[in-house]
């Protein structure tokens, strides 16, 4: 299977809808911020290694804490997603911290005060 083939593009939407429900509905670690999502995923084509990238709402601690949770959850999170997505092989799952939404916002925040300056 290629790296962008139309059915390595279906396993990743699938896999990250799963893991999103996941993360959202049934972890109860007290490190996973609520504000927790699952922006993009990458599996590789040998069903083997997956990258999630993960967005969450807050300051660096609680993007630490909650990949921390994340990570020791892993396990669970593999079985959990073995048991909704029907694949040849369950990916080993690296969470990596997405920073483009905070990017983002700091990036329109500059602009809105750039205009702002110029109205006055």
């Amino acid at each position: 299977m290629r790296k962008n083939s139309m059915k390595n593009t279906r396993i990743n939407g699938e896999v990250q809808r799963a893991l999103a429900e996941i993360i959202r509905g049934d972890l109860k670690d007290p490190r996973i911020s609520p504000l927790t999502s699952v922006v993009s995923v990458e599996v590789a084509p040998d069903l083997k290694t997956c990258k999630a990238w993960i967005s969450v709402y807050g300051d660096e601690t609680v993007q630490k804490d909650t990949i921390e949770g994340l990570k020791s959850a892993e396990g669970y999170i593999r079985k959990e997603l073995a048991r909704s997505v029907n694949l040849r092989n369950t990916p080993e799952i690296r969470f990596i911290v997405d920073q483009s939404i905070a990017y983002g916002v700091k990036m329109s925040k500059l602009i809105d005060e750039v205009n702002h300056s110029k109205d006055e």
